[in-house]
């Protein structure tokens, strides 16, 4: 299993009129986390396009809202995969507010798109070597 953790803040142009951070911004904040998650195993989202021709979209999204993220609070995106990448990836997200209190959690699965081919492939090899040690 390997967990990231990154922290956001929420800005005032990402809240409805309660000043809460509106719902179509938790999608944002998922990839946020899977993103810089990646980075920090060494592999950017940029180098899969481009050098390695591999595209990551989404394939499902489930999210259950929980309290509500306040304007200017500081959140905390943890990002887990719980099982090696096989035929795709799903990571688990916890969103939590300054007080390490549960906002908002999920899951986000893609698949990997060789885009060549624009098939479906197997989990690349350079991303089951990074993750290998955590399994």
């Amino acid at each position: 299993m390997y967990t990231h953790e990154y922290q956001k803040r929420v800005r005032y142009g990402e809240t409805d009129q309660m000043g809460y951070l509106y719902y179509g911004r938790y999608a944002d904040l998922y990839e946020i986390g899977r993103v810089e998650m990646l980075r920090s195993l060494g592999i950017t989202y940029r180098e899969m396009e481009e050098v390695e021709k591999i595209m990551l979209p989404v394939a499902a999204l489930e999210m259950r809202f929980v309290r509500p993220a306040k304007y200017d609070e500081m959140l905390t995106i943890r990002t887990t995969l719980r099982q090696m990448p096989e035929k795709d990836i799903t990571f688990h997200v916890e969103i939590l507010n300054e007080n390490k209190k549960l906002v908002n959690g999920g899951t986000v699965r893609l698949v990997f798109v060789d885009m060549t081919t624009n098939k479906t492939i197997p989990a690349p090899e350079f991303l089951t070597r990074r993750l290998a040690e955590y399994f």
